[in-house]
């Protein structure tokens, strides 16, 4: 949880540590064991007049809230909408925050440049880095094909957790995406047995059937393959949050 060396460019204390006391490197520790995703604020470069140092740290939960000193009200804003921009993509950000510029964000690869007339003159850089949690992927069975998932999974940053145990709990009213692993016969047939057993049209159209990519996969590798290929896809292909919407409404 600090920024790495030259990062910032000319930083007016180069390699400045991150000043994480213990209460807040504590909080982090909690977050991180309860799941919940978080984003790091480091203070990487300042120009004055500004309030904060290289090296002043804070933690971004995904609700808006600020734990730790990363400046004012002014840079809290535009800290807190690019973290859960950072928190949503799950890629780290530099945001430069300046006094004067164009109206519009700035962006280039990796960075985000914008204007706030409300700082005080100074301007500073923050790196924002995510601290998600692994996202859980439940898999019933004991084939080849849950053994190749086993395998994958944490390749790609998933927690792959068998659930041999599970029954009809499998469909829970939530928005968690489901897949079943069989041909689009049998697929279709195991859909109609749901149906017939009561179960709800609206949680049986979250059930994806074949599960995974077509990718005319064959063997068990190649079917867990497209299984966690098509997981990456709905992870990278969600829509703009609405809560950091709402937030950007709410500190203008």
């Amino acid at each position: 949880m600090h920024p790495g060396a030259g990062l910032g460019g000319d930083a007016g204390q180069a390699r400045a540590a991150a000043v994480i006391g213990e209460a807040l490197t504590r909080r982090a520790q909690e977050l991180t064991a309860e799941g919940s995703p978080f984003a790091v604020a480091t203070v990487v470069r300042v120009e004055r007049p500004a309030s904060v140092h290289p090296g002043s740290a804070g933690l971004v939960q995904v609700d808006g809230t600020i734990e730790g000193f990363i400046g004012g009200h002014c840079a809290q804003h535009s800290v807190r909408l690019h973290a859960l921009e950072a928190i949503e993509s799950g890629l780290p950000l530099l945001l430069r925050i300046v006094p004067e510029g164009p109206e519009e964000a700035v962006r280039e690869e990796g960075a985000v440049t914008v204007t706030n007339h409300c700082l005080s003159g100074g301007a500073i850089e923050v790196f924002l880095e995510p601290v998600l949690p692994a996202p859980r992927v439940l898999v019933a069975g004991d084939s080849p094909i849950v053994a190749a998932l086993r395998r994958l999974g944490p390749d790609v940053g998933l927690d792959i957790v068998a659930a041999q145990d599970i029954t009809d709990g499998v469909l829970a009213p939530s928005g968690d995406d489901l897949g079943l692993v069989a041909s689009r016969k049998r697929g279709a047939a195991v859909i109609d047995e749901l149906r017939a057993d009561g179960v709800a049209e609206e949680l049986l159209d979250r059930v994806e059937t074949p599960a995974g990519l077509d990718i005319g996969a064959r063997t068990p590798a190649e079917v867990a393959l497209s299984i966690v290929a098509r997981i990456v896809e709905v992870r990278r292909s969600g829509a703009t949050s609405g809560e950091r919407s709402e937030l950007a409404r709410r500190d203008r």
